[in-house]
């Protein structure tokens, strides 16, 4: 129960913040969809809620964790998480974005207690394949004069910068790369790791 109130405390604040500075296309970003589904996970305690954004953010947000430390003693990696570091930015705000520090963590415990249902991996791959497209098309793409509380960009489908596209392939060939080399290169990976060392939600749910 502690869980389930301090995260939904902590949703509470951040949604409409999040939707106040940067609106609601933010929540298409994978991490924040994983927000709103580990919400459903808390209260619901389905395995397959709980199991599908653990697959898709726990190896990204790796990245984001590395990228923070290193930030943090003045050596980035990859720059990705130069924003927390921004004075122009609001402190609340960049505050709200530690959770991509804590929130695998969270997933991962919660995956510990519910079970890993195998499921996750077609299911996060299959929303991946929706909404890339869908980013793509449909919503901004890199512009340096964009306001920059605007979504733009959104999961990378142009690059990973917020400035400029990317030049070294067609955007078409980016695309398809991130629709294959998210499954295969970091989802798949940590379903094989879930699934051999995580409790069973099957097995749990059924007992022995």
């Amino acid at each position: 129960m502690a869980v389930k109130l301090l995260y939904t405390a902590f949703c509470a604040v951040l949604v409409p913040v999040y939707l106040s500075a940067y609106g609601p296309t933010n929540f298409l970003y994978f991490c924040d969809i994983a927000v709103l589904t580990t919400l459903a996970a808390v209260w619901l305690e389905l395995p397959l809620l709980a199991s599908a954004p653990t697959v898709g953010i726990v190896a990204p947000q790796l990245v984001w964790q590395v990228d923070f430390v290193g930030a943090a003693v003045g050596v980035p990696v990859t720059g990705m998480t130069n924003y927390m570091f921004d004075p122009a930015l609001s402190l609340l705000t960049r505050g709200l974005s530690f959770f991509h520090f804590w929130l695998p963590f969270l997933l991962l415990y919660l995956v510990w207690r519910l079970g890993y249902d195998r499921r996750a991996l077609p299911v996060w791959t299959a929303m991946t394949w929706l909404l890339l497209p869908t980013c793509f098309f449909l919503l901004p793409g890199p512009d340096p004069a964009a306001d920059p509380n605007l979504p733009i960009n959104i999961n990378y489908v142009w690059g990973m910068s917020s400035a400029e596209p990317q030049s070294f392939v067609h955007p078409y060939l980016w695309l398809g790369g991130l629709m294959v080399g998210l499954p295969a290169l970091l989802f798949a990976p940590t379903h094989l790791v879930l699934r051999r060392f995580a409790p069973d939600a099957d097995r749990l749910r059924t007992g022995p």
